[in-house]
């Protein structure tokens, strides 16, 4: 039996290089790629957890003011649940406000929920 052997297209050599060459560069810019797409996503992380701290800070900062102009002091001594009015207490993670009063101190901390990778954040202040 014999076989038929067909002779080679013309340019089908250059064509077999530009596909391996082509092979090649895609391989290049998935390897570039990879590393930058997985620090965007770093980033978007480090940046949301900015963001919730500076909501944090700016609610528990401003709730401290209203607290040691005097309406802390309807608050009794011990721990009590503190209501955030601010609307931007919707975006943050799962978390609570807890005042503590003892005589003139007030104390006033956001404390995040179970899971949630924040830290907390504390202010104090003497009431009048």
């Amino acid at each position: 039996m014999v076989i038929p052997v067909f002779p080679a297209f013309p340019g089908s050599r250059r064509r077999g290089g530009l596909i391996l060459e082509l092979v090649v560069a895609i391989g290049i810019l998935g390897a570039v790629m990879l590393p930058l797409a997985f620090g965007f996503l770093m980033e978007t992380k480090a940046i949301r957890a900015s963001y919730y701290d500076v909501v944090i800070m700016e609610v528990v900062d401003g709730e401290m003011e209203i607290l040691a102009a005097g309406d802390g002091a309807r608050f009794s001594q011990g721990e009590h649940a503190y209501e955030v009015h601010a609307a931007a207490v919707k975006n943050l993670p799962d978390g609570s406000f807890r005042l503590t009063r003892a005589a003139k101190k007030l104390r006033l901390e956001w404390i995040p929920g179970a899971g949630v990778r924040q830290r907390s954040h504390i202010r104090e202040a003497t009431l009048p």
